[in-house]
């Protein structure tokens, strides 16, 4: 059997403190330790050479259970609908109007973060409701 491998998230965006600080509110993850050596993440970010000053940034599980999120600076905008997304499991073992009350106001949350409502998909009797979304740079994802 094939040992379970850990995994990174990475997102390539324009702004990536700016991104990952989003994600950190919406997965309540956090940004770890600078590196050794530096007092700060800005003081990290001032040693590098002025090119890639801006470029990364990391967020993480505090209890080290899920993935870590790295968010890297690319020079094109997003264009096309993602071919993989993030689904935030906020209704799980809900159903019906619970679910939807649940999922509604996590949505109103993430708004005021800076997300986008994009549309709600009811129920229908395969899958339940979830409303999808997108962060603030326009990557979807789905309150589920």
């Amino acid at each position: 059997m094939a040992s379970i491998k850990k995994f990174q998230v990475t997102f390539d965006c324009a702004e990536p403190e700016r991104v990952a600080r989003f994600w950190c509110e919406v997965l309540g993850y956090v940004v770890p330790p600078p590196p050794e050596g530096f007092a700060t993440w800005d003081d990290f970010d001032r040693s590098l050479p002025t090119e890639r000053q801006g470029s990364a940034f990391v967020c993480m599980d505090p209890s080290g259970v899920g993935p870590r999120m790295y968010f890297q600076r690319v020079p094109e905008g997003k264009v096309v609908k993602n071919r993989l997304h993030l689904d935030v499991r906020v209704g799980t073992g809900l159903v019906g109007e619970e679910r939807l009350a649940v999922l509604e106001a996590e949505c109103a949350r993430l708004v005021a973060l800076g997300a986008v409502r994009v549309r709600i998909l009811r129920a229908d009797g395969v899958n339940e409701s979830c409303i999808v979304m997108q962060d603030i740079e326009g990557n979807e994802f789905c309150l589920d």
